[in-house]
C-alpha cells in the first residue's frame, strides 16, 4: 500500500473523533473543523514519522490542542484590546442543547474541558487520557469528576434538569 493510500486510511478512520475532539475544545464547528484540517496538513507533511508512532491519532490530538491553545491565546489578545475600546455586546442564550452544552463546556477550565472532550467526544479511556497528555490516571479520573459536577450543577443552576 503506498504512502498516499494509507493516509488516506488512517484519515477515513479518525477524523470524525479529531473534529468531535476539536469541537469540544473550541465550542465552534468551524473553528474545529479548520483544527483539524491543520492537524492532517501537518500530519501528511511528516507522515513518514507520524505513521510509526504507537498511536498516531493522539499526535494529532496533541497537534489540535495546541493550535486551540494558541487560538485562545490570541482571543485573550483580541479580548483585551477590545475590552478597552468597548465593552462587549450582551450575548443571546444558546438556541439549541449543543450549544447550551458547548456553553457549558466553555466555562470549565481547560484541563476539565479537555479531559471530557477527550473521553466523551474523542471516545478514550481514562488510561488512554492519561498516556495522551502524561497525568496520573488518577489526575484524569478527578478532572472528569469535577467536570461532570460542574456540569451537572450548572444544568440544575439553568433548570435544564429536574431535582427530585
Amino acid at each position: 500500500m503506498g504512502s498516499s493510500d494509507e493516509f488516506d486510511e488512517f484519515y477515513r478512520a479518525t477524523v470524525q473523533r479529531v473534529v468531535r475532539y476539536a469541537y469540544g475544545l473550541t465550542a465552534d464547528a468551524t473553528e474545529a473543523q479548520d483544527l483539524a484540517q491543520e492537524a492532517y496538513a501537518r500530519a501528511w507533511q511528516r507522515w513518514s514519522r507520524v505513521r510509526v508512532y504507537d498511536v498516531p491519532e493522539a499526535w494529532l490530538r496533541t497537534v489540535v490542542t495546541r493550535l486551540a491553545t494558541d487560538r485562545w491565546r490570541r482571543l485573550s489578545i483580541r479580548r483585551a484590546v477590545a475590552a478597552r475600546s468597548r465593552p462587549e455586546p450582551a450575548q443571546p442564550p444558546p438556541g439549541d442543547d449543543r450549544m447550551f452544552v458547548s456553553s457549558l463546556l466553555a466555562a470549565l477550565p481547560f484541563e476539565q474541558r479537555r479531559a471530557l472532550a477527550l473521553h466523551y467526544l474523542a471516545d478514550l479511556s481514562v488510561d488512554q487520557i492519561a498516556a495522551e497528555i502524561g497525568a496520573n490516571p488518577n489526575t484524569v479520573k478527578s478532572w472528569l469528576s469535577r467536570g461532570r459536577a460542574t456540569l451537572a450543577a450548572r444544568l440544575i443552576e439553568e433548570g435544564e434538569v429536574d431535582v427530585c
